[in-house]
């Protein structure tokens, strides 16, 4: 079955979405889909560290055509002597010019070097960014809580204003797609082999949805999503219509809502 089976059929009742989403999560949740996806970024490491660095990199420039972010997330990694952690710990920003020529669409070297200093600033400051992300969760349970919380800690060291724009800033309803597809790769764990779930201070329960053009058409046709812009609130919305599928973990719909959109 394909949501194409159904472009001229009543909706589906809630069962046959269930099965749907179901079906096609067991289908693109596999190490297949890593192949055509920018967590194999992060899939190149062992040591927790360097795998949220590396995701989080990964993730900030997962825009645009897959093939060039892979290709610019291995420049990067290459970059930092394939060690992102002790790379930043033990070098200081003169030795970071070679970043100055980093592109990636609107993402560019100025951008570049000051993700590095803030993600220095966060290991070095804050314990990392899975106790900046937890902390923020803590303060009242939600993922919106963790995202407004980093997005502060991020910009505490100074920079140029143009790099805010990098950061998703949920309270202008920003979609946040990239970070909770970052969120998504860290917390979520399951024996598919595709996310870490590396992260425990964030529950899986609480994930939101990346939504981005795939996910939102695909959750438009099938009755998931009413509001017609991808937007934050659109993101809770749709969350909120996956977790009454899978309440404990609601984002493995991703997979499905992708995978219908990009795959099929």
């Amino acid at each position: 079955m394909t949501i194409n089976d159904h472009f001229s059929a009543p909706r589906l009742s809630d069962t046959e979405i269930y099965d749907l989403l179901e079906e096609k999560t067991l289908q693109y949740n596999c190490p297949d889909f890593i192949e055509t996806d920018p967590i194999q970024i992060p899939r190149q490491f062992a040591q927790k560290e360097n795998i949220e660095i590396a995701g989080f990199l990964a993730a900030t420039i997962a825009w645009g055509q897959r093939p060039t972010i892979i290709r610019n997330g291995k420049w990067l990694m290459e970059a930092m002597d394939h060690d992102p952690y002790a790379f930043l710990l033990n070098t200081s920003e003169d030795e970071w010019l070679h970043f100055d020529g980093f592109k990636h669409r609107t993402f560019n070297g100025v951008d570049c070097i000051y993700f590095l200093r803030s993600l220095k600033n966060i290991y070095q400051n804050h314990g990392g960014l899975e106790a900046v992300f937890a902390t923020g969760f803590q303060q009242d349970d939600t993922v919106a809580g963790a995202l407004r919380y980093f997005r502060k800690v991020f910009f505490e060291v100074a920079g140029e204003s143009r790099t805010q724009k990098h950061i998703a800033n949920i309270d202008k309803n920003a979609s946040a797609k990239r970070l909770n597809m970052y969120l998504r790769w860290m917390v979520r764990k399951d024996d598919a082999g595709v996310d870490f779930g590396i992260w425990d201070g964030i529950p899986m329960s609480a994930l939101l949805l990346p939504l981005d053009v795939h996910t939102s058409k695909q959750a438009r046709q099938l009755g998931l999503l009413e509001r017609k812009q991808d937007d934050w609130k659109a993101v809770l919305e749709v969350s909120e219509r996956l977790r009454q599928f899978d309440p404990n973990d609601p984002i493995k719909y991703d997979f499905a809502l992708f995978g219908l959109g990009a795959f099929k």
